[in-house]
């Protein structure tokens, strides 16, 4: 059941990151083709109003299909033809018409010639579908014939969804009890010395060493102790408890007993506030902990689709609130890792549409190949990277 929720978390996270690019595609004039949640062969598909929604068998992502994302080019024809050019080749004069303009950058005379190939291959018995990116690239709303800002817009809506949803559910968290912290424990880590000292939930730290605390009192003066025992005086049920003292372990480089204390949730301007600090801070890290991957440490901090769910199962048995911080964080890492300047990623389109505003011209598809190429190659590592990662965790290595 922990999986299942994981998986449908990650599935959420994905939904609304392509229902950004979907919504955002629809506002302003760029109708899109197909909304799908997984990539095909699809398991579940719809079809309203002019676009096909689905469900894919494979469960690595989504997608939303925009018409036109490239300027469309003769040899694109050459291409979704082959068969019906062997099976038809009386096509080829009609063909020859299509081609002809789109060479010439003609766009509207190539769609009028498209409607003639079209009717060309109905009535050779040869399948028009085929046809369908091309009469996309041709369409007043292809993604290559809009301005910059539309262009940016829509891609930067999918991660940018993201980003607002890790700041939406951490305000919400620090409203509920993750605000300022109070002197009652909330939890207490297993097999930690907190746990080895008798430490309990609902206890309510008076003293840290016999001298009275107030909660930020508290994790100083265990840091601060070192490898020395430490006693807490707690009231646990009316009545005042002596604990310890039990030595602290080193955790990323702070002494720690292994307990968290009980937040007290904040008002809502207040925890608008830490949650876009705590987004902050959180991206400084992810953006770091990625320029630290040439290193082997760094490498070792990424994960695949693989780890992710069986974090986030771990978050799901601690509690609802813990599976919610991890939720924020996995969509605050998505957006920042969709972000990346590499196509076929976000952050490359955004970078390609920014380039080509400041040049005043189309960059040459045989430009944007080669980078999709590097980049597809670039993810591809990540992923064998952060599955190794995983499957070396999930067996003990």
């Amino acid at each position: 059941m922990s999986v299942f929720v994981a998986i449908i978390g990650l599935a959420f996270l994905i939904l609304i990151h392509e229902a950004g690019h979907f919504f955002t595609a629809l506002a302003v004039g760029m109708r899109p083709r197909k909304f799908y949640i997984g990539f095909p062969p699809p398991l579940v598909r719809l079809r309203r109003r002019g676009i096909e929604y689905g469900i894919g068998a494979i469960p690595l992502g989504g997608y939303v299909k925009i018409p036109g994302m490239h300027r469309p080019a003769a040899r694109d024809l050459d291409y979704h033809l082959q068969r019906a050019m062997t099976q038809a080749p009386e096509l080829v004069q009609a063909l020859e018409a299509v081609k002809r303009p789109l060479a010439r950058g003609e766009y509207d005379e190539a769609r009028a010639a498209l409607d003639q190939l079209e009717n060309a291959m109905r009535e050779a018995g040869q399948p028009t579908e085929v046809l369908t990116d091309v009469r996309d690239g041709l369409s007043p709303d292809a993604y290559w014939r809009q301005r910059a800002w539309k262009k940016v817009l829509v891609i930067f809506a999918g991660p940018g969804t993201n980003a607002l949803f890790a700041i939406l559910i951490f305000a919400v968290l620090f409203m509920v009890g993750g605000g300022k912290a109070t002197t009652t424990v909330a939890d207490v880590l297993a097999k930690s010395p907190a746990a080895q000292m008798g430490l309990q939930s609902g206890d309510r730290i008076v003293a840290v060493n016999g001298q009275r605390v107030a909660p930020p009192d508290i994790p100083r003066i265990i840091s601060h102790s070192g490898d020395r025992g430490v006693t807490l005086l707690v009231e646990r049920d009316g009545r005042t408890v002596t604990l310890g003292p039990t030595r602290p372990e080193k955790t990323s480089g702070v002494y720690r007993l292994g307990f968290v204390l009980k937040g007290k949730g904040l008002a809502a301007p207040a925890a608008v506030k830490e949650s876009v600090r705590l987004t902050a801070f959180v991206s400084r890290d992810i953006v770091t902990s990625l320029g630290n991957i040439v290193h082997r440490q760094g490498r070792e901090d990424i994960s695949s689709p693989v780890g992710i769910v069986q974090g986030s199962s771990a978050a799901v048995s601690q509690g609802l609130q813990s599976y919610l911080w991890v939720l924020g964080l996995i969509s605050l890492s998505l957006a920042l890792l969709n972000l990346l300047p590499l196509l076929p990623l976000d952050g490359g389109h955004i970078f390609f549409s920014l380039l080509e505003a400041v040049r005043g011209r189309a960059v040459a598809r045989e430009v944007y190949e080669r980078v999709s190429a590097i980049g597809i190659g670039l993810v591809l590592l990540l992923f064998f990277i952060g599955l190794s990662n995983d499957v070396g965790r999930i067996g003990g290595g």
